[in-house]
């Protein structure tokens, strides 16, 4: 027995295509009205802090020194001191030699005189003497210590001779190299006497070097 399948007629397919109508319309409805959702963006930023530089302490003014006021000092003249004539002499040897020699004067160059007028000439200055024989002057001791060993040399004493004749200074002028000699020569001069250098007639005051030897024979 067979059965047959019925064949669907105009009325069957106007429901369907209703339905499928409405279900389109839907569709398309909710597509439509549905709000689209866009995502914000988010932009990337950087930020760099820059340090302000520190204000710079301006530097104080340098203020120049004051110049000293010039002051106009003319030069003051000083006197010139009169040159010291110088003799040299020789005394005589200690008492194991004796050296006698003349006095030979040393004079110094004359100062011109002042202001460059000219002037009388001065008179001649005779030298001072130590070996006149009325002075009587002792020789110097040679000490007895200096002769055991052998001690020699030769002194050179510088003496300032007043005009009464007497030695007021009396220098060590160059050493024997023995000490008991140059003392013993200091000694004895200081006691001696002199004749005064003389400026014409006027005796006047003076240095004169005496030289004085020690040698052993």
């Amino acid at each position: 027995m067979q059965f047959a399948l019925p064949v669907p007629t105009h009325r069957f397919w106007i429901p369907i295509a209703a339905i499928l109508a409405h279900a389109l319309v839907l569709w398309v409805f909710v597509v439509t009205r549905a709000p689209s959702v866009t995502m914000p963006r988010i932009a990337s930023m950087s930020v760099s802090v820059a340090m302000a530089p520190a204000p710079q302490a301006e530097p104080a003014p340098v203020t120049p020194p004051k110049p000293l006021p010039q002051t106009n000092t003319r030069p003051t003249s000083q006197p010139q001191p009169r040159p010291v004539r110088e003799t040299v002499v020789s005394a005589p040897a200690s008492s194991v030699a004796s050296n006698d020699a003349p006095a030979v004067p040393v004079a110094a160059p004359a100062s011109p005189p002042a202001g460059g007028e000219a002037s009388a000439e001065p008179a001649p200055v005779s030298a001072p003497r130590f070996d006149a024989d009325y002075l009587q002057n002792p020789r110097p001791d040679y000490p007895s210590l200096s002769r055991r060993l052998g001690e020699q040399g030769r002194v050179v004493l510088r003496v300032r001779v007043e005009p009464s004749g007497a030695a007021s200074q009396v220098e060590l002028q160059r050493s024997s190299g023995f000490s008991r000699l140059d003392e013993a020569a200091l000694q004895a001069v200081r006691r001696w006497k002199f004749v005064p250098a003389r400026r014409g007639s006027e005796a006047i005051a003076e240095w004169v070097l005496v030289p004085i030897p020690f040698i052993l024979h």
